[in-house]
């Protein structure tokens, strides 16, 4: 009996982890979303804005923590990366991808992984291809204890803060003006021109919307995993991309359903079988969700006009 209550105390534990993970998934998920969404683009540099937004956390608080030691360092790095990392990703839509909106979606994909290339080679150029190590000075082990579970007050803060912004983003979508805008143009760019609403300022703002989530979710890994790393943003990439198509890709709620779901399979899968199967569960869910839902969990079916 004994036995059984310490492995379900750990499996609980995994899930307490792959809440975290999942919520970095969800994070840039949203990002791919948003874009997809309204230019039925897969921006593939959008992993490596997320790999950049964790570069400049790290270096900011490098210089802040003297300064500003603890959360308050930590909270104006990741402002400052999440600022840093939205006008990249606007530069990237206002001369990569803007002057291609009316060209067939194959040169747009193509142009996303040059810009991708563009940001991973650069970076790996400046760090000398060596991982940085991020040393926040808080108490990693410091929590809550429920039995044998413990969640830890970095967790704590890391959940809620990605949370906050997940509800904050969806309202944002639902109910303000932008948002009702963003909406619109993702189904009819043509008719929205018409009604006086200046598509390319709500697509710069999309892009600036969605790689300022990249970089919040960038800085909160930096600060939960203690390292970063120049690749760092292709295997997040290619996760959050899965997560954004499991939710069902251009939906804000699937994105965050599909991350969170996800990072609890990775983590509950790595304990009941190996690390090395990870990936198996993740692509393996994927695989089964497109075959039992195309359109993924909370996705809607398009009808593609000619």
């Amino acid at each position: 009996m004994v036995f059984a209550l310490s492995k379900w105390e750990v499996l609980l534990q995994q899930g307490v982890n792959g809440l975290i993970l999942g919520s970095f998934y969800a994070l840039v998920a949203l990002g791919y979303s948003m874009v997809y969404g309204i230019i039925k683009l897969l921006n593939f540099a959008h992993g490596d804005i997320y790999m950049t937004g964790a570069f400049v956390c790290l270096s900011v608080f490098g210089v802040l923590s003297g300064v500003l030691p603890g959360w308050a360092g930590i909270a104006c790095s990741i402002v400052a990366a999440m600022i840093f990392s939205a006008v990249l990703g606007w530069l990237a839509q206002r001369f990569a991808y803007r002057p291609l909106l009316g060209a067939p979606r194959l040169s747009l994909l193509i142009t996303a992984i040059g810009v991708s290339l563009v940001i991973y080679n650069t970076v790996m150029a400046i760090t000398n291809s060596q991982p940085l190590f991020f040393t926040s000075g808080l108490d990693n082990a410091a929590g809550i204890k429920i039995g044998g579970i413990t969640v830890t007050y970095i967790q704590l803060i890391l959940l809620s803060v990605a949370a906050c912004v997940m509800i904050g983003l969806t309202l944002f979508i639902g109910s303000t003006r932008t948002g009702k805008a963003m909406r619109a143009i993702a189904l009819d760019q043509d008719t929205c021109r018409l009604m006086g609403i200046n598509v390319n300022k709500v697509i710069g703002l999309t892009f600036l919307l969605g790689s300022a989530l990249a970089a919040l979710a960038g800085g909160l890994a930096c600060v939960y995993y203690g390292n970063v790393q120049y690749n760092m943003g292709y295997t997040i990439g290619i996760k959050a991309f899965t997560a954004a198509v499991i939710g069902g890709i251009g939906s804000i709620p699937g994105a965050m359903l599909g991350g969170l779901l996800l990072g609890l399979l990775e983590a509950v899968g790595t304990q009941l079988l190996d690390s090395s199967w990870k990936d198996v569960f993740a692509f393996g869910l994927l695989i089964l969700i497109l075959i039992l839902r195309p359109n993924g969990l909370l996705g809607k079916s398009e009808i593609e006009r000619m």
